[in-house]
């Protein structure tokens, strides 16, 4: 599966659904996003049960603002619509690979039990 953008109307509505849902931050003029960005696709093509995405943010500023970007290239993870995942800088392709890993593993009912724990 390839990448697909998102964008302020675009973006609520695809991290808050079911499943996984890797977003990158980027820029065209950032060099380090440069170099991510075959890592991202090549992942995107192996593990086609997870949405990958791309928000540009210099097209999407209020979106990176928002969202507390601060550094790019920053990768999100999310999944059944929680933000389980969030740093900046690019990845190395097995760091991603663990990432994704990982986050396939959780267990999203303790990870909703320790959000309504976090919140009281």
């Amino acid at each position: 599966m390839s990448t697909v953008d998102l964008t302020h109307a675009t973006f609520k509505d695809s991290v808050e659904r079911e499943g996984i849902v890797l977003v990158d931050w980027w820029a065209s003029w950032c060099g380090p996003c440069r170099v991510f960005a075959p890592v991202f696709e090549a992942a995107a093509a192996e593990h086609t049960d997870v949405t990958f995405a791309k928000v540009d943010t210099e097209a999407e500023q209020q979106l990176a603002g928002a969202a507390g970007i601060m550094s790019i290239p920053t990768l999100m993870a999310f999944r059944d619509g929680i933000l389980v995942f969030s740093q900046p800088g690019a990845l190395p392709a097995p760091a991603l690979e663990d990432l994704i890993s990982q986050v396939r593993a959780l267990d999203m009912d303790e990870v909703r039990a320790q959000l309504v724990q976090a919140a009281s």
